[in-house]
């Protein structure tokens, strides 16, 4: 009988190693993104206000639809030059934080517009324009809260960094139209959410030629494993404790996380976690910059997407395209040194031949 239930153990042990599913390539892991945020598109009708002229540059307030029901509001600083006229420039997509908007990366975009480049902004979903006449990142909260709460098998929205992964896609296909765009010199610099949709949806793009996700490099897999799953979770927390209270916990806690980012962004703590997407970028130029001290993106778990990316740039030759900057001592914030090195290297790498 003992040799049977030693038999029995060991053969279920044998099945479970043969069902682990095998990580996927990065061809897999790029593929498998793009397929679950995939939906049907929509024709790119712009709805182009009058250009208006700030100072030495031109400013234009547009708009285009990303999917049925989702129009996005974008703004452009440019040089002043007729459209008709000019020749093609890189560009640099300038992406905001959660609470944000558009308008709050007009310095950088101003920076990049007097260096000669085409610089866009746009809002987030259910931020700036989009939010309802809601203020901050209320709207955010409650669509993630919503989605959270949507009934097993139903459909609904993942506003939680990957919908405007798509709104992205759909960006980049507008500038791929206009006639001052070089489309093989476009880059992406993303501020913590905006670094989050930039290192997601930059890495199964290869459109986008050089990017840069300030203060969003992390492992969200490690965080939960190692307890270090607030920072993240404080960052739409209205939604956190809501989860608690349906699944009957007192608190938030490693439990509730897990269920609600399985739900809302599904494969976040797997495949699509950012030691796997982030080395998608290999060999095109990459800057990270992070902050030793920051508890929404835990430097243990930067360091695991920092180590893989510099792996897999290794593998293709290309660590010259690399950087990564860790601020020391410095909590959730891009410090001056960052955005002056990361303003030179986005020109190091597009500007105007």
């Amino acid at each position: 009988m003992r040799m049977l239930v030693l038999l029995s153990i060991f053969a279920f042990g044998s099945f479970l190693i043969a069902q682990e599913p095998k990580p996927l390539t990065p061809a897999e892991t790029k593929a498998s993104f793009l397929k679950m945020l995939d939906r049907p598109k929509v024709k790119i009708e712009v709805d182009l206000g009058a250009p208006k002229k700030k100072g030495d540059l031109i400013e234009e307030s547009l708009s285009f639809p990303s999917e049925k029901n989702q129009q996005v509001p974008v703004l452009v600083l440019r040089p002043d030059y007729k459209l008709e006229e000019v020749e093609r420039r890189p560009c640099v997509i300038l992406l905001h934080g959660t609470g944000g908007n558009k308008e709050s990366q007009r310095p950088w975009m101003e920076e990049f517009a007097k260096l000669g480049f085409v610089a866009v902004a746009i809002d987030a979903r259910y931020h700036g324009e989009r939010s309802g006449g809601k203020r901050g990142s209320e709207a955010y909260v409650e669509a993630i809260t919503k989605a959270w709460q949507a009934p097993a098998g139903q459909a609904h929205e993942h506003p939680w960094f990957y919908d405007t992964c798509w709104d992205l896609w759909r960006l980049l296909d507008y500038l791929e139209t206009r006639e001052d765009v070089d489309a093989k010199r476009i880059g992406m610099i993303g501020i913590s959410m905006g670094g989050i949709q930039t290192w997601m949806a930059a890495a199964c793009d290869d459109r986008v030629a050089a990017a840069a996700p300030l203060i969003a490099a992390q492992s969200l897999k490690w965080s939960l494993d190692n307890e270090k799953w607030q920072g993240r979770a404080n960052t739409i927390k209205a939604t956190h404790l809501a989860a608690a209270m349906d699944l009957g916990e007192k608190e938030v806690n490693s439990k509730v996380c897990r269920e609600l980012w399985a739900k809302i962004v599904p494969g976040i703590t797997a495949e699509f976690d950012c030691p796997n997407m982030l080395p998608l970028f290999a060999p095109r130029p990459l800057f990270i910059a992070n902050g030793e001290l920051d508890p929404n993106c835990p430097i243990e778990g930067a360091r695991l997407a920092i180590q893989a990316t510099e792996k897999a740039y290794r593998a293709k030759d290309a660590k010259d395209k690399l950087e990564a900057h860790i601020a020391a001592g410095v909590a959730h914030k891009v410090t001056d040194e960052q955005h002056k090195a990361c303003t030179e290297f986005m020109v190091k790498w597009l500007k105007p031949r």
